[in-house]
């Protein structure tokens, strides 16, 4: 019997397409133990599988290795990092999506990449209000764009050797950027997925491409709304990374910056040192969970 390694980059109706980082998918069926046990296959789980004889291109995953991580939404694992895209223009920019990604993706503990683009078209100066605002947030920031090629060679060395979750709203140019980063071997086989999963049933759920040797995207659904992540009213200031600094003059320590005398947060805002736009979408956000906590 012959056995590959792999991930898997697709699960569509109880089938499982397991790639071998190089050029190779296999369309599989998982072992029957693993239901025993109560453990269901993921997108990006790295398994081991065992190739059927009389058809090599189809195979029963064996294995499933230990998982470096689990994320909730999407559900996939073994996750290095988000890369999380919004437009200059083309969709309009609007805060409170990007501050609902950038909560989940610090509560599943998901280093954070915002890549702002189509910058060819950003003639009002959006990308740098964008960069200001987040500019503490404690996420690496890189503009680029599909049109000109403008940051694409520097947002590949971040990606390469990785397995990235892209995220964004409908619109922002995810499925360009994938075409742009898919060599002519890698649309191939993304194909061959394709192929192999077509007509089973549809799915919602994430994909995985194989852009380069051993480099993976998942791409998500477009998303237009996010509920927030189960935290207490109290813990939402901990995803904040602006606060970490001004909290510690804060006059009481579970200070919620809210209207507490002596709140050094607030003041930060209010003369400028932490983008208001941040303390705005903190303050909102704490609200949705108070709202919440009633029901």
């Amino acid at each position: 019997m012959e056995k590959l390694q792999g991930k898997i980059i697709r699960g569509v109706g109880g089938f499982y397409y397991v790639h071998d980082g190089q050029r190779t998918v296999v369309e599989c069926r998982a072992r029957g133990g693993f239901r025993l046990r109560d453990m269901k296959p993921l997108v990006g789980d790295n398994a081991e599988i065992v190739l059927t004889e009389e058809d090599p291109g189809s195979g029963r995953i064996e294995t499933i290795f230990p998982r470096k991580n689990e994320l909730i939404r999407p559900a996939v694992a073994n996750v290095d990092q988000a890369l999380i895209v919004v437009s200059a223009q083309h969709p309009a920019f609007h805060p409170g999506l990007l501050d609902r990604f950038l909560l989940w993706m610090s509560f599943q503990d998901v280093p954070v990449i915002v890549g702002i683009s189509k910058t060819d078209l950003d003639d009002e100066g959006k990308e740098e209000e964008i960069r200001s605002l987040y500019r503490q947030a404690g996420v690496r920031i890189l503009s680029f764009s599909a049109v000109n090629g403008q940051g694409i060679r520097e947002l590949e060395a971040m990606l390469r050797g990785t397995t990235t979750v892209l995220a964004g709203a409908s619109g922002v140019g995810k499925s360009t950027l994938l075409n742009c980063l898919m060599t002519d071997q890698a649309m191939e086989t993304a194909a061959l997925s394709a192929k192999l999963g077509r007509g089973r049933h549809t799915t919602r759920h994430a994909e995985i491409f194989c852009w380069d040797k051993d480099s993976f995207l998942c791409d998500t659904p477009g998303f237009t709304a996010l509920e927030l992540p189960e935290i207490g009213e109290e813990q939402l200031r901990y995803y904040y990374e602006e606060f970490r600094g001004p909290e510690q003059q804060c006059a009481f320590r579970d200070c919620l910056h809210l209207k507490e005398k002596g709140c050094a947060v607030r003041k930060a805002a209010a003369d400028g040192t932490l983008p208001v736009g941040r303390y705005e979408s903190y303050c909102r956000l704490l609200e949705e969970l108070r709202a919440r906590k009633k029901y």
